[in-house]
């Protein structure tokens, strides 16, 4: 999965045209985006068109725990079979826990939005096989730690890849670039986060999606040094063992195998989207 897209949820004009923009996960938001007296009609329409389209690609952000609305959120979704929710502000693995007794057949991604969750980030993140994945949540972050821009975040994004690799969940998704306008920023921190270790990106506007697509995609030399990797150690028959050198002169040993089959793999996710 490569993008997420974040709609209003009480804005049901837009709920096909995220669908349409073809993002791999549409995101709708009752929490941030929603005024807390459109919060009820909100849930309503969300819900009900997740219901109508069970085979969808669809997450619902609801409301934190402990706000006034998170228990008729959950008691709205839990009618939905196999339903995926987004739950920010999660500081615990007893969070967790509490949104699976109430909803359990869901799947959760946990956003990591204070120091105390950053702390807990790998316990949230193997708190239970239902957490599909974790994310930051960097505009609380950044404002509970009292930092400003990139260079104060740096460590928790680097610790949140770690506890997400951590728990077997694999690369974490990139939190929203907020700047709609400015694809330049937008480019420029995909390519931030796709060094420390993260793999696609949260949108929302549209208009970010192929951007982030393009920045995440391997290039030609890494995808080309892969192939020569994978079908070095084939011929030699080390990938139990063993140390090859490259005809460029790279030594090579099994370790490195992971990457360069991580990479493949995220090429032929690409393309397949393309079909």
């Amino acid at each position: 999965m490569l993008t997420a897209l974040y709609v209003p949820a009480n804005r049901p004009d837009r709920f096909a045209k995220a669908v349409a923009a073809g993002p791999d996960l549409v995101v709708f938001d009752l929490e941030d985006a929603v005024p807390v007296d459109d919060k009820a009609v909100a849930r309503g329409w969300a819900v009900a068109w997740v219901a109508a389209r069970a085979t969808g690609a669809f997450e619902v952000r609801v409301n934190a725990p402990g706000t006034p609305w998170i228990e008729d959120d959950l008691a709205a979704v839990a009618a939905v079979p196999s339903v995926r929710l987004r739950v920010p502000k999660v500081e615990s693995a007893a969070d967790v826990r509490s949104v699976l007794e109430r909803v359990p057949g869901a799947k959760i991604t946990a956003l990591i939005e204070s120091p105390l969750g950053l702390e807990h980030a790998f316990e949230i993140a193997s708190a239970d096989p239902r957490v599909v994945a974790v994310a930051l949540g960097e505009a609380d972050l950044a404002s509970s730690l009292g930092v400003d821009g990139p260079e104060g975040l740096a460590w928790a994004r680097g610790r949140l890849v770690s506890a997400s690799r951590a728990a077997g969940l694999g690369a974490p998704m990139q939190s929203v670039y907020p700047h709609v306008n400015d694809e330049e920023g937008l480019r420029r921190t995909c390519l931030e986060g796709r060094a420390l270790g993260f793999v696609g990106r949260t949108a929302i506007h549209p208009r970010q999606l192929a951007p982030i697509v393009e920045c995440f995609t391997p290039s030609p030399t890494q995808l080309a040094d892969a192939a020569a990797l994978l079908a070095a150690v084939e011929k030699a028959g080390v990938a139990e063992g063993g140390v090859i050198v490259l005809p460029d002169g790279r030594m090579v040993d099994p370790a490195m195998l992971g990457r360069a089959r991580e990479l493949t793999a995220l090429m032929q996710q690409i393309e397949s989207r393309q079909v």
